[in-house]
């Protein structure tokens, strides 16, 4: 709901036309002079806000990109929920006393400059609200104001035409001069026609050439425009930009309580030589540690580093051991969300082996590893399966050999596809194969950023 639905209620009691009305502060305004009292105004935001506020591909592709702060002046609770239901630990600001507060463990803050539909009494909502803002807000000015200096932002589906960040922006530059950071807005190009009439030509063109202007005068606070022709390729702008910037993660999905058809040297050789090639190729290792298979190309991957002539961040390979103490009853739900934690910040899944001990002493297929390939394939991830080795990794790629396109679309995998199966390739081989269509999906991820971005 925007600003203009929320007060049209309010526009009708002080007999005013909300079509007319461009200073919706100054309307909110009327109406608490006119009552004495802001209650009724943030009831109505708290009903407005709960009752139309939804969910969108948006919230959930945000709380997947590796983000670790997020400047909201919305008051609704969806991308506190997008994220928590990712797996994610939320803290989220409302006011100046929590601002001094830390919680550990958390992935992703959220600061929510104008408050929350949980604190309707303490929404930003009024003319006055803001003329005191840097008064009764101040910490929320200058930690935005430090995160446009040190960060690099990314407007979505904002207008500027808030004024608290117009002050901040003009208070940057003033300080910065030339010398600020790049931004970005996405914003929706101004369309050629108008289908249901309800505007001009001449309007239309009006509406074009004012957003060109805004967007040249943004440039002033290093703020790049970037046009979509609907709202709805926001989403498909994002996901490219997701697929780029995990391009160089990869998740090694693999478990072998029996290692055939290979020997146990064999496969631990493999595993090895595989963190090693993923390192040294420049790729970062991710990991849930799992059994049999996890140990060995984590060794081989921090041999990688510190092996390296050129110094090279323990960070590049990334460790998450499945929580052990899950109580039972949740167990599989809880796992479920650990490996699409996992999963959304890589690039490409590589399958190896994919078995385990069943209760009846049998050897059977690793569900877990048929979970991380069902859920890479989902999120449209590369799934590259090792079949020589056997099990779940061997049923993938006889599925990815019947289908490619789906297991890894857009590449040329033929050639790779037929060393990973065949029982005659060696370590030195199999490990080329992968890294040749590592390569492959990373220059694919590549070109579909600069493409949408077109």
């Amino acid at each position: 709901m925007d600003w203009k639905a929320l007060l049209t209620d309010v526009a009708i009691e002080l007999d005013l036309d909300i079509g007319k009305e461009h200073d919706l502060l100054a309307l909110a305004q009327y109406h608490v002079n006119g009552h004495g009292s802001r209650g009724e105004l943030n009831q109505q935001l708290l009903d407005a806000f709960i009752r139309d506020a939804e969910r969108t591909e948006v919230h959930d592709v945000l709380a997947r990109l590796p983000i670790d702060t997020v400047w909201t002046t919305n008051y609704d609770r969806l991308l506190e929920k997008a994220y928590e239901e990712s797996g994610r630990t939320v803290e989220v600001k409302l006011s100046i006393q929590n601002l001094a507060q830390a919680r550990r463990g958390r992935d992703v803050t959220i600061y929510k400059m104008h408050g929350c539909v949980t604190q309707p009494h303490d929404a930003v909502l009024t003319k006055q609200d803001y003329e005191i803002y840097d008064q009764s807000r101040r910490l929320f000015t200058d930690s935005l104001k430090g995160d446009f200096i040190e960060k690099t932002l990314l407007f979505l589906g904002f207008s500027f035409s808030d004024p608290n960040v117009e002050r901040i922006l003009a208070k940057v530059r003033e300080q910065l001069g030339q010398n600020q950071r790049t931004h970005y807005w996405i914003t929706r190009r101004p369309p050629q026609t108008c289908p249901q009439g309800k505007r001009t030509k001449d309007e239309m063109e009006y509406e074009r050439r004012k957003a060109a202007l805004q967007s040249d005068d943004l440039k002033r606070y290093g703020i790049q425009t970037i046009w979509v022709d609907e709202y709805f390729d926001i989403p498909k702008l994002l996901l490219a930009l997701e697929a780029y910037v995990t391009r160089k993660g990869v998740f090694v999905a693999g478990a072998a309580h029996d290692p055939s058809p290979l020997e146990w040297d064999q496969l631990n050789e493999l595993s090895r030589a595989l963190g090693t090639k993923i390192i040294k190729s420049g790729y970062n290792l991710v990991s849930g540690f799992g059994i049999g298979i996890a140990e060995q190309t984590i060794l081989g991957a921090f041999r990688a580093i510190y092996e390296s002539a050129q110094r090279q961040p323990a960070e590049r390979v990334l460790i998450r051991p499945f929580p052990g103490n899950a109580p039972l009853s949740r167990r599989s739900e809880i796992f479920r969300r650990h490996r699409e934690d996992l999963i959304s910040q890589v690039g490409a899944l590589i399958v190896v082996g994919g078995n385990k001990l069943a209760d009846s002493g049998d050897v059977i297929l690793s569900a877990g590893v048929q979970e991380e390939v069902q859920i890479a394939l989902q999120l449209g991830k590369p799934v590259i399966p090792i079949g020589k080795t056997g099990h779940a990794a061997e049923m993938v790629w006889k599925a990815a050999c019947i289908a490619p396109e789906r297991y890894l679309p857009g590449i040329d995998c033929t050639a790779e596809l037929e060393i990973l199966g065949s029982p005659m390739s060696g370590t030195n081989e199999l490990v080329g194969a992968v890294v040749s269509l590592l390569g492959k999906a990373e220059n694919i991820a590549s070109a579909r950023c600069r493409d949408v971005n077109k």
